[in-house]
């Protein structure tokens, strides 16, 4: 049944494409899609004011890009909502409407052959390229972290020849292969004086209020401020929404104008106010050994009494996984006071953490995303900063649910994660 409406999906996805031809940018890679994708939006937002649609959520794979293309958010699980999204898509065919000029679509990748599934009947013109990272991610049903990037490389080779590839070059073996497979013109970003678009004098802001840097483009710099958004992650999502800017012809004043208005969407490392004067970073959306890097960073940098790391499982790293759960372990002990380890494969992070000289009683373990919550409401002080992080399966929004101030807000603040057609990695 599923192949089925996703081979019904797939027709009107490409008629509806072919009709009204906008100009598509499609987003991969491994790390900060999703933060990547609303921040290209919000800077391309700017040029085309009402006229660009994103990537709904992280609907990313082959049903969820569809989705995005006909313009509903979700079909329910009655034969009703199917209904509905098949009789919208006939109406955009038969009747020509008000459609948006730009789409800004994530491409997620689990097995061999999806980003190529997505080419065949979406039309990229530019490719924007997040890091991978060396410890490889997501290698779960790929024989190892080089056909995976190849299977990423084909969102670059789609690329026509009139059109972009930008990639993170600070991830040097992800950009070397993406490079090498554009067809396009190639758009660097980065922190590194090889960026073409370039980050300088980072910092987070001092009342701790979200993180401003300096944005480099041809020898022109202008000062940027990101609101509530945290660490260099966000930073290289600002800078490949900043890449994506230039490519479209904006300027670096329209460009930082536009990123002062970037906001991270729920469950990628928002900061929230918790119970007891408490402070949460939510990053429970998912988690991978870079983007735990990228957190544990933030959580040093920010002022705190206390620096709580709460880790879920991290999955789909196949026959790495209790190498990448070490790794954590031990950078988790440099950054955090207290580290609560929440699943069976963070027992790889707690064992790491306590060899590296943290004292056993703050290096707790929890089978379950409900004993941990229970166990950190009770701990918390004035003051304390938490950060939670772990894959999609483990749940980890539960635990922010249970220690955060507005809980009767957790609906619009939180990242519900309950759609199965919803996201790749």
């Amino acid at each position: 049944m599923r192949r089925f409406i996703q081979h019904i999906l797939r027709w009107f996805t490409q008629r509806i494409l072919e009709q009204y031809r906008p100009t598509v940018v499609g987003i991969t890679g491994s790390v900060g899609k999703t933060s990547t994708k609303d921040a290209v939006a919000c800077v391309l937002g700017a040029a085309f004011p009402g006229r660009v649609r994103a990537s709904i959520k992280s609907y990313n794979n082959q049903l969820g890009v569809p989705f995005t293309v006909i313009g509903l958010s979700s079909a329910g699980r009655s034969v009703a909502g199917w209904l509905q999204v098949l009789g919208k898509a006939a109406w955009l065919i038969v009747k020509k409407q008000d459609y948006p000029k730009v789409f800004v679509l994530e491409m997620g990748v689990d097995r061999p052959g999806d980003l190529e599934y997505l080419l065949a009947f979406v039309p990229v013109k530019v490719a924007v390229m997040t890091a991978v990272g060396e410890m490889p991610v997501h290698v779960e049903f790929f024989s190892g972290p080089e056909e995976l990037l190849r299977e990423k490389a084909k969102l670059a080779a789609a690329v026509p020849a009139s059109g972009y590839t930008i990639l993170n070059v600070d991830d040097e073996a992800s950009a070397a292969t993406f490079r090498k497979a554009s067809a396009g013109a190639v758009l660097t970003y980065g922190f590194g004086p090889q960026a073409d678009v370039r980050a300088s004098n980072y910092s987070l802001k001092p009342d701790g209020a979200g993180t401003i840097f300096k944005l480099n483009h041809k020898g022109a710099t202008v000062p940027v401020a990101l609101g509530d958004a945290y660490g260099r992650q966000q930073v290289y999502a600002a800078l490949a929404g900043a890449a994506a800017g230039i490519a479209f012809g904006l300027n670096l004043a329209q460009i930082a104008q536009a990123l002062g208005g970037y906001q991270t969407s729920p469950g990628r490392l928002r900061r929230l106010k918790g119970i007891k004067g408490a402070w949460i970073l939510d990053d429970s959306y998912n988690s991978s050994p870079l983007a735990v890097l990228a957190a544990l960073e933030v959580l040093m940098e920010l002022p705190a009494g206390r620096r709580i790391a709460v880790l879920g499982d991290m999955t789909e790293l196949g026959k790495y996984t209790p190498e990448a759960h070490t790794f954590v372990g031990d950078e988790a002990a440099k950054a955090a006071d207290i580290i609560f380890a929440v699943g069976v494969r963070a027992r790889f992070m707690a064992e790491a953490a306590r060899r590296s000289g943290m004292a056993s009683e703050r290096v707790r373990e929890f089978d379950t995303v409900g004993e941990a919550g229970r166990v950190l409401q009770e701990i918390l002080r004035p003051e304390d900063l938490v950060l939670v992080k772990g894959s999609q399966v483990m749940r980890m929004e539960k635990i922010v649910e249970e220690v955060m101030a507005e809980p009767a807000r957790a609906g619009e603040l939180l990242c519900r994660q309950d759609e199965s057609w919803e996201t790749k990695a």
